[in-house]
């Protein structure tokens, strides 16, 4: 049991730093996804468009996936950053191009149709675990 705790006694503080580093990583990208998107989802969640918070739980669970890989691999907080910096920027350059792909896809959910916040989210989701398994070396933790 001893060894047990003194584990925890040194491993506590790092677990701290990197989780709460991810989670600020998570916070950046998140804020300027919304800023990037060509709708304002908080304006529309707030006014009770259903299809514009699926959007965007989608996104924000689609930028967690990578950056969840990211910390379950890295081995310092370096590590952390830069890979997690390089998979969020892959993720909102793609988020980008689904946009633009889909170009019919912002006035649908501001007009709160599910079935397009439905597809925003699989495309995104889609991208993210590729993206995620991409970081993943099971032999080194990292490519």
């Amino acid at each position: 049991m001893t060894a047990t705790l003194e584990s925890f006694r040194q491993g506590f503080p790092d677990f701290l730093l990197m989780t709460g580093t991810a989670g600020v990583l998570l916070l950046v990208a998140s804020t300027i996804y919304i800023l990037l998107t060509p709708w304002k989802e908080l304006a529309l969640v707030r006014g009770g468009n259903g299809a514009a918070g699926l959007a965007l739980a989608g996104a924000i669970t689609g930028l967690a996936i990578p950056i969840a890989s990211c910390l379950a691999s890295s081995l310092t907080l370096v590590d952390l950053l830069l890979w997690g910096s390089v998979a969020l920027l892959l993720q909102l350059l793609t988020y980008r191009i689904i946009d633009m792909i889909l170009r019919d896809i912002p006035s649908r959910i501001q007009n709160d149709e599910a079935g397009a916040a439905i597809v925003l989210i699989a495309s995104k989701l889609a991208v993210a675990m590729l993206l995620a398994a991409g970081l993943w070396d099971p032999n080194l933790g990292r490519v």
